[in-house]
């Protein structure tokens, strides 16, 4: 087996684990914070404080695999999240919100090691085709990620047996899988490492009169996060790239951690909220492999704007079903399925749009800021979901939905004119990304 395929069956694995890890207690968190507060508007407050605690990560991790490599980062990553199950438990056991929502926090390392894997992929693969690499390990996360909320009912009766409150003991599993997929990361071994995430023919020449070693200290030196924002402003198609990255996850998380509290509002049964969580993340990562293909065939771009029908079809059926006297179950599938399937083809779209349009000194930072960003976005949707819900129903949580998916539409609008201009063109949008 070559290396870059040993590699990409390391980090498959981790994401299996991750993925299942993470689901286990994706259908309880928003339960438990309502449960410790008695309010609805809090049920939005344990999503949040997961994705809050990636996007707060996230960027630490992309400069630790810059210096030390992915495994160091990865090991790190999921190790944590490892400690977060484990604080998410104590926290439930005495009441504590503060406690159960700094564990929620440590969990979302987990979150961001897993979306850290997917540049780990790319890292090793043909530099015009990084979609495919990507994809491959996002859609390792299938496998684990429909099975973790169908380990929602066994875990509440684990945690039954063990004298501990039922809908903590799917974080008992969580703990385990987190814990599977550190172990995965840390057998990478000597992984490439991505420090300048350079080839040699991106390093620039040195000028006449300059001294090699200097030229090439300058060109592989690792960028500031202020010169890293500066670049990243300057160039649209890149902006674009992380914007929708950025509004990709915050339309899921907005519609996708109030869709178990509005079940629950709605009497349907925890094995009921289990199997719409499985079809939302098997929508997630069930195709990641084909939208790779596209992004590489087609170009990201394509692959994005077929992602904003999908999200708008979403958006409908939610509003249509939120709408209707009592909420109907096949229309909830179908709902956050599609939703699932439009975070896919926003996520590996954008993301591969922001591999092909910056060069490679700035990619590791900019991934970095890209998985911070978003997962910030999801956290800030994530905190005002409860009340959305709690104030407009499931009619407005759908209906923020749509106005997120506006503003990409915009941002798209405004990178698609200033790519037109001749004097940007060539600087800012390469012939792959076309």
């Amino acid at each position: 087996m070559s290396s870059h395929k040993l590699t990409l069956a390391k980090l498959f694995t981790a994401q299996l684990f991750s993925g299942a890890g993470i689901a286990s207690g994706y259908a309880v968190g928003g339960l438990l914070a309502e449960q410790i507060t008695g309010r609805t508007a809090m049920a939005g407050f344990a999503q949040m404080s997961v994705i809050l605690g990636a996007g707060l990560v996230a960027y630490p991790l992309a400069t630790l695999a810059g210096r030390y490599g992915r495994r160091t980062a990865l090991t790190l990553g999921f190790g944590t999240g490892t400690l977060g199950a484990g604080v998410v438990l104590v926290g439930v056991s005495v009441g504590f919100l503060p406690l159960f929502m700094l564990g929620m926090m440590l969990c979302g390392s987990s979150t961001a090691a897993g979306l850290q894997a997917r540049y780990a992929a790319s890292d090793t693969a043909n530099p015009q085709k990084p979609g495919q690499a990507m994809s491959i390990v996002i859609w390792a996360t299938t496998v684990g990620s429909v099975l973790g909320p169908n380990f929602t009912e066994p875990g509440s009766r684990l945690g039954d047996f063990l004298g501990i409150n039922p809908l903590s003991g799917p974080y008992l599993i969580s703990m385990g899988c987190f814990a599977m997929a550190a172990l995965a990361a840390f057998s990478l071994g000597s992984v490439r490492r991505t420090t300048a995430g350079t080839t040699p023919a991106e390093v620039p020449t040195p000028a006449a009169g300059t001294a090699p070693a200097a030229a090439q200290a300058s060109a592989t030196a690792r960028p500031s996060l202020g010169e890293s924002l500066r670049y990243l402003l300057s160039r649209p198609v890149a902006r674009y790239a992380v914007i929708t990255v950025i509004t990709g996850q915050m339309i899921m998380t907005n519609v996708m951690v109030m869709t178990p509290v509005h079940m629950d509002h709605q009497h349907f049964d925890l094995s009921a909220v289990g199997i719409v969580v499985s079809i939302h993340i098997l929508g997630m990562y069930v195709f990641s492999p084909v939208f790779g293909w596209m992004a590489d065939r087609w170009g990201p771009r394509t692959v994005i704007n077929i992602g904003m029908v999908v999200y708008t079809v979403t958006i409908v059926l939610g509003i249509y079903d939120s709408l209707l006297p009592t909420s109907n179950f096949l229309i909830l599938n179908t709902a956050l399925f599609l939703l699932g399937v439009g975070w896919s083809m926003f996520l590996i779209g954008g993301s591969s749009l922001l591999v092909k349009s910056v060069d490679g000194r700035m990619r590791v930072p900019l991934q970095g800021v890209s998985d911070s960003a978003m997962n910030l976005g999801g956290a800030f949707m994530a905190a005002f979901a409860g009340t959305l819900l709690n104030t407009g129903g499931f009619f407005l949580i759908n209906a923020a939905a749509a106005v997120v998916l506006l503003v990409n539409i915009v941002f798209a609008i405004l990178a698609n004119r200033r790519a037109q201009s001749p004097a940007e063109a060539p600087e800012t949008i390469p012939a792959t990304v076309r």
